[in-house]
């Protein structure tokens, strides 16, 4: 059998010079082979194709040490920080060099603008009584400011979440607001930026925190209680969201007379007397005051002479009350607990 041809080395251009951006971006996508690169190329803009090929097809060889100097120089920007922020700013400083200054100057223009927008539309999709957590622990000028920027609707449903003092306090200075200075109003959304859109509250159309709320909400209470403290030192602000949207068996006594009416006519009968079995008189007591006298009398009795159950059976039991508590808040059918978020709001 004969020997493949060997290929003729090709130019030596890229040997011992600098890689400028484009070039490193080429020997990127070179290395990593048509099925990777492939996915990649799909997000270029045809511009940037261009000065890609044409940057590659002129690239000539790149030593394994330049390789590998990109690559690291890749990786240690990533490892550089706790968390990649994507802002106007890094977004400029990517295309430097990729694209023409004026060009450049151009995408920025419109995206800065539409960010801009993107916040204050953005911030109407944020549950209401997750929006009402973060504002009462702000000033009540700003926010005002950030009620007033955002569509009537949200904001009177973030209203209806705000103690009554902070809520006639913030109405008053929304009355009487004097013209924003644009470094005060660009300083206030950048902040709403992170907090809200990079931390996550809201991902792909999904609450990042009620997911974490409905993850913690089915831990043990000591193991619910040492996240929170855990989360508290890295992320107190998510932490205070996080405590507005938990809601656990113990705070069904601070759900409104109604709302446990409403909720214990859609829990079974025995699943009632194995979630009440351990509880304290008075926590029995005010359960007890939201069923019909007949349910009432059954589920005493039952309680009163019944044997004892598994502890494992309790808390499965407890659970499936709460989750369909916050089911039924989800649907607008209840609310779950109004008189614990006032206090942490307060707090």
């Amino acid at each position: 059998m004969s020997a493949s041809p060997v290929p003729a080395p090709a130019p030596a251009r890229a040997m011992g010079r600098r890689l400028d951006p484009t070039d490193q971006v080429a020997a990127l996508l070179l290395a990593m082979g048509k099925p990777a690169a492939g996915r990649l190329i799909k997000y270029f803009e045809p511009d940037e194709l261009k000065r890609i090929t044409r940057s590659a097809s002129q690239l000539g060889a790149v030593s394994p040490e330049q390789l590998d100097t990109v690559v690291e120089h890749f990786a240690e920007e990533f490892k550089a920080g706790n968390s990649l922020v994507g802002t106007a700013n890094e977004v400029e400083k990517l295309l430097t060099g990729l694209l023409p200054a004026d060009q450049i100057a151009d995408i920025l223009s419109e995206v800065r603008g539409n960010a801009t927008r993107s916040v204050w539309e953005r911030l109407g999709t944020v549950q209401e009584s997750v929006l009402a957590s973060y504002l009462v622990k702000e000033h009540p000028q700003t926010a005002a400011l950030i009620l007033s920027k955002v569509k009537p609707a949200t904001a009177a449903k973030v209203m209806g979440h705000l103690p009554a003092p902070t809520r006639n306090t913030v109405m008053r200075r929304m009355l009487s607001f004097k013209p924003i200075v644009d470094e005060v109003l660009q300083s206030i959304e950048k902040t709403l930026h992170e907090d809200f859109m990079i931390n996550g509250v809201r991902n792909s159309g999904a609450d990042t925190h009620a997911k974490m709320a409905d993850i913690i909400n089915k831990m043990e209470r000591h193991q619910m209680d040492d996240v929170l403290t855990s989360l508290g030192e890295s992320r107190p602000k998510s932490v205070e969201i996080l405590k507005g949207l938990l809601f656990t068996f113990d705070d069904i006594v601070k759900l409104a007379p109604r709302a446990r009416t409403t909720l214990f006519d859609a829990v079974p009968n025995d699943r009632l007397v194995l979630a009440l079995k351990g509880t304290d008189a008075e926590f029995r007591g005010t359960v007890l005051s939201a069923l019909s006298a007949r349910v009432r009398r059954m589920v005493e009795h039952e309680l009163n002479g019944g044997e004892p159950a598994a502890q494992r059976d309790v808390m499965e039991a407890r659970r499936s009350i709460t989750d369909t508590a916050m089911e039924m808040a989800s649907r607008g059918e209840i609310e779950i607990n109004p008189g614990g978020e006032d206090e942490a709001l307060i707090r």
